[in-house]
C-alpha cells in the first residue's frame, strides 16, 4: 500500500510542477504608419517570466520598449494602451534601479536591416496570477520610435509608438 501512496504523491507533485509552466505567443502589430512587425513569446517557469521578442522592419538604432496599462492596440498610433504600467506609482527609470515602473523594460537595438531581438527575464511579473501588481495579462507591449533616456518623466522621451502587442 505504501508504494501506491508514494506513487500518487509523486504524480501529484509532477502535476503541480507542470501547471506552473505557461507559454504565450503574440503577434507584433505596426502602428503610426510603420511596417514594424514580429512576435513575442512569454513563458513562465516557477516564479520567473521570460519574454523573447523578435522584431522586423524597425528603423535601425535603439528603441524603447515598455509594458503599458491596457491590452488595447485599436488606436492607429497605439495611444489606446494608456501609459506605462506602473502599479506602485513609481517614477520612470531604468529597470531594477532606484526608480522604475513595472513596464520600464528598457531599449532594444535594431541592426542595419531593422531587425531586433531581446530576451528579458524577471521574477517581478507573472502570467495570469492573482497579484495585479505582477500580472502582465491585460497589458500591452509598446515599441517606441526612439530610445528611452531613463530620466524624462513619465515616458523616458521615447517618442511615438511604432508597434503594439496585446497581452491577453
Amino acid at each position: 500500500m505504501k508504494p501506491i501512496f508514494l506513487l500518487g504523491v509523486l504524480g501529484a507533485a509532477v502535476a503541480v510542477t507542470s501547471c506552473s509552466t505557461q507559454n504565450k505567443h503574440y503577434t507584433i502589430y505596426p502602428k503610426s504608419g510603420t511596417n514594424t512587425q514580429g512576435y513575442v513569446d512569454f513563458s513562465q517557469k516557477g516564479k520567473e517570466v521570460t519574454m523573447k521578442l523578435n522584431v522586423y522592419n524597425l528603423k535601425p538604432g535603439e528603441h524603447a520598449i515598455h509594458l503599458h496599462e491596457k491590452a488595447d492596440c485599436s488606436a492607429t498610433d497605439g495611444t489606446s494602451t494608456g501609459g506605462h504600467w506602473n502599479p506602485a506609482g513609481a517614477q520612470h527609470g531604468k529597470w531594477e534601479t532606484e526608480h522604475f515602473h513595472m513596464g520600464d523594460i528598457g531599449n532594444l537595438k535594431a541592426d542595419a536591416n531593422g531587425t531586433a531581438q531581446l530576451e528579458f527575464k524577471t521574477d517581478k511579473w507573472c502570467i495570469g496570477c492573482s497579484d495585479e501588481s505582477k500580472n502582465i495579462i491585460g497589458k500591452a507591449i509598446i515599441i517606441h520610435a526612439d530610445k528611452d533616456d531613463f530620466h524624462t518623466q513619465p515616458t523616458g522621451n521615447a517618442g511615438g509608438r511604432v508597434a503594439c502587442v496585446e497581452i491577453k
